[in-house]
């Protein structure tokens, strides 16, 4: 079970981060072009938020059943970097990006008019995707790194 939640992790982050940089981007879009927001919009910005939770969820159950995150819980003052990256870093900035992204979501959906909308959802998603990408462990970071497809 553990192997399939892996590989199935590793599908479901590209959706959410794709879907982050589409919203960002219509959400752009729509607010400097004074565009309606239509049900498509609507529906963008509520399967991103879906796919952040499920990806949220998967997260939870890999980091409690992780080898690195069991080996960094019972020796945190010794643990290298890689370990304290996934331990705390990586852990505690994806879960302000998903709480940010239900915010956001919340926020834009509740709003009386389209330009609100889009605003709403610009400032939101994009202050989410910047904290994602900050939590991403590139191949080229001090702290961790790990390549982009394993």
């Amino acid at each position: 079970m553990y192997h399939i939640l892996i590989v199935l992790h590793s599908y479901v982050r590209w959706f959410v981060l794709l879907s982050m940089i589409i919203a960002v981007g219509k959400a752009f879009n729509g607010y400097f072009s004074n565009k309606v927001f239509s049900k498509g919009d609507n529906a963008l910005r509520h399967w991103t938020a879906t796919f952040a939770h499920i990806q949220l969820m998967i997260g939870m159950i890999l980091y409690f059943q992780s080898p690195v995150i069991k080996y960094f819980l019972k020796n945190k003052t010794e643990a290298g970097s890689d370990y304290s990256f996934f331990g705390m870093i990586h852990s505690t900035l994806m879960l302000a990006a998903i709480v940010i992204v239900t915010i956001g979501s919340a926020l834009a959906k509740r709003k009386e008019n389209d330009k609100e909308k889009f605003k709403t959802m610009l400032l939101w998603y994009s202050l989410a995707l910047g904290v994602i990408f900050i939590a991403i462990p590139w191949p080229f970071s001090p702290f961790a790194n790990r390549p982009y497809l394993r």
